[in-house]
C-alpha cells in the first residue's frame, strides 16, 4: 500500500513526511498535517474533507461531490479519524 498521510490521505514521498516534536521524521502524517509534533490545525474530519476537496479534483474526481464522497468513505479508515 502506498504511504499515505493518516490525516489527509495525501500520498507521501520522503520529502512529504511530518516531524515529531524532537525533529525526527513522522512516517504516519504529512508535513502539512503534522509539522512540529502536533497537528497544525485542530479541525474535525468534515472540516479536513472540505479543505482537501481542491487537491482531490482530477480525472477520477471531476466534481467536488465526487471528491467529497470518496473522502467520506476513506477518511474514517485513517488513523487520525478512526473511532
Amino acid at each position: 500500500m502506498e504511504n499515505v498521510c493518516q490525516s489527509c490521505a495525501m500520498v507521501m514521498s520522503s520529502d512529504d513526511h511530518g516531524r515529531n516534536a524532537d525533529g525526527s521524521v513522522n512516517l504516519e502524517y504529512c508535513k502539512y498535517c503534522f509539522p512540529n509534533g502536533k497537528f497544525g490545525k485542530d479541525e474535525t474530519m468534515e472540516e479536513m474533507i472540505e479543505s482537501c476537496i481542491p487537491f482531490w479534483l482530477n480525472d477520477d474526481c471531476k466534481t467536488e461531490e465526487d471528491a467529497r464522497n470518496k473522502m467520506e468513505k476513506l477518511f474514517p479508515k485513517l488513523k487520525r479519524w478512526k473511532k
